[in-house]
């Protein structure tokens, strides 16, 4: 495999790809030779690459990695995918929904895997929970919500380039960590969401830089700075409406203090209910109005035969983000060496129809915050089964 950006996401795909143990690192590309030349060295790679196309131009690559800032999803993946090469990209898909339907048109094209990595798929207990959603250990589910808070940007002294929309795109927090929480709510509950009602807003207006982008979760910046007018939002909430009438909210910051990576998605059904916190994933809460509540831990033992895989150490030994991060790309590598996708996999495809949900809910806040339909690209021939299932 070769991997196009090293940034802060990067040493964790290449730290899951060699944990799988048959799989070779032989190159990364970064935006100048120079500094791609410094995280090769990082990272115990050979060959590195000032030019993605060079790194893609590869015969001897097979797979590619995208892990560059959100700007170049598209570019990169899209040079992969007319080159032949299987492709796995971090989130979002791309910056629009019409680069992502392109995208996902490609990767069919090109007959090839094509990934995205929503990684909390990977955790051994929210596996639990799709497979008890499935098996109706729930009833019928009527109630999906929950919440994605953090605080790397409360301090008005961090800029990213995910407050830049040349780079980031026009949304900060629902694209980067709302889309997370939207991906894992369907996953789990195994509905679509197909309406939206969002209430968006930017608390820190104006930030300030050196001139320099920081790395999600890192220090502030230090030296002369200068303001810098910021219009994405950092905090919001939004109503959604599933595809099987169940109803749901959730809210996304990233300015709230304290909160570190408060993932949390609660599932209500008519006979029990299921709580997973990403800080606490190592439990599972199961509620009950007949009987006292649950908590299972995470043990392959006393969990469903298909979630039980996903936990790679007995009961009572932890397992975290990385685990969950390599469970995801391990069943990825297992696509593409058996032609068989696993369920955890986010295709393309699946992450197109996130890009359309994105735009119903910036549709939504820019009209007032009034419910809209996740409208999708008309094709010849087919329905847009999203506005059908809404009326």
């Amino acid at each position: 495999m070769g991997l196009v950006g090293p940034g802060f996401i990067a040493p964790h795909h290449i730290d899951a790809v060699r944990r799988l143990g048959d799989v070779d690192v032989v190159a990364i590309a970064g935006s100048n030779a120079g500094s791609a030349r410094k995280k090769a060295d990082l990272l115990h790679i050979e060959t590195s690459y000032g030019d993605y196309r060079e790194l893609i131009a590869r015969p001897d690559i097979d797979v590619i990695h995208n892990t560059t800032p959100n700007h170049l999803h598209f570019p990169v993946s899209l040079a992969a995918l007319e080159a032949g090469k299987h492709v796995i990209s971090d989130k979002p898909l791309a910056m629009t929904s019409n680069e992502a339907s392109t995208l996902r048109a490609a990767a069919d094209a090109a007959g090839v895997v094509n990934a995205v990595t929503f990684n909390y798929r990977g955790n051994p207990l929210v596996q639990q929970a799709r497979l008890m959603v499935e098996q109706d250990k729930l009833g019928r589910v009527f109630f999906v919500h929950g919440q994605y808070l953090q605080d790397w940007m409360a301090d008005d002294h961090v800029y990213s380039w995910r407050s830049d929309p040349s780079k980031g795109g026009v949304s900060s927090a629902l694209a980067d960590i709302g889309s997370h929480w939207c991906d894992l709510a369907q996953h789990v509950s195994g509905a679509r969401i197909i309406e939206v009602l969002a209430d968006m807003t930017t608390v820190v207006k104006t930030r300030y830089t050196g001139g320099a982008s920081a790395e999600a979760f890192s220090q502030n910046q230090t030296g002369e700075r200068h303001p810098v007018t910021v219009n994405g939002e950092d905090l919001a909430s939004v109503l959604v409406r599933f595809d099987n009438g169940a109803r749901g909210c959730f809210t996304v910051a990233q300015v709230l203090p304290g909160h570190k990576n408060g993932l949390q998605l609660e599932v209500n059904g008519r006979s029990s209910s299921l709580r997973w916190l990403q800080e606490e994933q190592n439990e599972l809460w199961i509620g009950h109005y007949n009987r006292p509540n649950e908590i299972l831990k995470k043990d392959p033992s006393l969990m469903l035969p298909g979630a039980a895989g996903y936990a790679s150490l007995p009961g009572g030994h932890q397992e975290g983000w990385p685990d969950a991060f390599r469970n995801i790309i391990a069943d990825i590598y297992q696509w593409i060496r058996t032609g068989e996708r696993p369920a955890t996999v986010c295709t393309f495809a699946d992450a197109e129809y996130l890009s359309h949900v994105l735009d119903a809910m910036l549709a939504s806040h820019e009209a007032g915050s009034v419910w809209k339909q996740v409208q999708l690209p008309a094709v010849a021939g087919e329905t847009n089964t999203a506005s059908l299932a809404a009326q």
